[in-house]
């Protein structure tokens, strides 16, 4: 056989085993080479959607030189069985649906079978580069827009195996009393739970309102609700909060390098996370307006109203909403005032009297996050639903299934290719990857590309 002839039939193998990766029907190819003492035969078995390819290979060797199989590289062919399409395909599966359902999906659709150990490898593979997609992506031109940048993180509970618990989680979960088919008694925890960060980073238009707007008193018809754009929402499991809280103010310096747009940070009040924001924003930029969830904020009043009135009463409800209407004005020191001289005069004992001690006691602690007022003249958003539904999307749609208890490996994959998918970002994070197994399974093939 000659070389012209091999050639052909490379190149013949490289174009079906292409169409394999890509579209998922192909026959078998068997593909013999035995004219030169430079190349021997290889055999690499390789899974696409549709069926086994059996390509014959050559690869070229020297003494204590590694072997170099040129076809291999040239069509980026990966080290197990499991060909780029249906490797795609397999992480667009678990990110919607349990492993035992991925691999049932697999089955019916493509003919492939990925077991179920297998199909979990290859989720934590096909995500190994989400980090350096995004820190890749510094060089970018930031947007041209003068409009708000938002940024807004949160955190959701995952119920992981005890092995993947963090220390204090883990050793909590040792300790506590097994009392199989007991209750739990109130305030008690199972220590089963990681929690993870989520966060996101959009841009929105200004739309200036007034407190009457926001609480439906206003005669004239409430304006259109921004809509974001350019959103980008994460979460990670595997990461500290401070971390993933760092990567939120990297990703806004990279749309905003000169820091010429108007910033605004929306929280629910976590403690740890305040702190961590607080402290970041000190560093980088002191200007941004940090803000407190008003929805998360008004939780307080209403329990507070329940330490003077009957629940469910008109006379709660008239309480609260004349209470929203001054922390929305920029009068929760007001608040605070007429909280206290009630609990002062009130004639209930103190547990009926510690929701209203804590309201009061909340308000004021973090009245400096309350400025409403100025935050809906300036059209700034002060809610964090955008954040909320991420956590619903991110993790519970998925991640708290029945009966699942994850692996940390596995769970921050499917984190992370349902963050790729939500942001839209999956189809150009796929083509960064595939170049980047290029790089790690032929480097040498790449330093030649470049």
């Amino acid at each position: 056989m000659s070389l012209t002839t091999i050639s052909y039939i490379s190149l013949a193998a490289s174009l079906i085993v292409r169409i394999a990766n890509k579209f998922g029907f192909v026959h078998k190819i068997i593909f013999l080479c035995n004219c030169s003492i430079l190349y021997t035969e290889c055999l690499p078995l390789l899974k696409s959607k549709n069926t086994v390819l059996d390509v014959r290979n050559v690869s070229y060797k020297a003494p204590k030189v590694e072997s170099v199989f040129p076809m291999d590289a040239e069509l980026n062919l990966p080290q197990d069985l499991y060909s780029h399409g249906l490797r795609c395909r397999v992480a667009e599966e678990v990110a919607g649906h349990s492993f035992d359902e991925a691999v049932e999906n697999i089955v019916k659709t493509t003919g492939g079978k990925v077991p179920k150990r297998q199909t979990e490898e290859v989720a934590v593979c096909a995500a190994r580069d989400f980090n350096e997609f995004y820190s890749g992506r510094e060089a970018e031109t930031p947007e041209a827009t003068s409009d708000i940048l938002v940024l807004t993180v949160d955190q959701k509970g995952m119920v992981m195996r005890e092995e993947d618990l963090r220390p204090a989680t883990r050793k909590a979960a040792e300790k506590a009393e097994h009392q199989p088919g007991a209750r739990l008694n109130p305030g008690q925890k199972l220590n089963r739970k990681r929690m993870a960060t989520v966060a996101s980073v959009y841009t929105i238009e200004a739309r200036e309102r007034t407190p009457e707007m926001v609480m439906g008193l206003a005669d004239e018809d409430k304006p259109d609700r921004s809509r974001c754009r350019n959103k980008r929402v994460w979460a990670s499991v595997e990461q500290e909060p401070e971390v993933v809280i760092q990567d939120m103010f990297d990703e806004a310096l990279r749309r905003d390098p000169e820091k010429k747009r108007p910033w605004a940070v929306l929280l629910d009040g976590g403690e740890k996370q305040l702190e961590l924001v607080l402290g970041l924003v000190r560093s980088l930029r002191p200007d941004i307006s940090v803000i407190l969830d008003f929805v998360h904020v008004l939780e307080y009043p209403w329990k507070a109203a329940y330490s003077f009135y009957p629940v469910g009463s008109q006379e709660a409800q008239n309480c609260v909403a004349e209470q929203a209407l001054k922390i929305l004005r920029g009068e929760s020191t007001q608040v605070v005032t007429g909280l206290r001289q009630r609990i002062d005069f009130a004639k209930h004992g103190p547990e009926k009297l510690k929701a209203a001690v804590k309201c009061a006691n909340y308000l004021e602690k973090y009245g400096v996050l309350m400025d409403y007022n100025v935050y809906l003249e300036e059209g700034l958003p002060i809610a964090t639903g955008v954040i909320e539904g991420a956590c619903r999307h991110l993790i519970k749609d998925r991640m708290d299934l029945t009966g699942a208890r994850w692996r940390l490996k596995s769970a921050e994959a499917v984190l992370r290719i349902r963050s790729l998918r939500s942001s839209g970002d999956l189809d150009a994070y796929w083509k960064f990857h595939r170049a980047r197994e290029l790089k790690r399974n032929y480097s040498y093939a790449a330093s030649c590309a470049t």
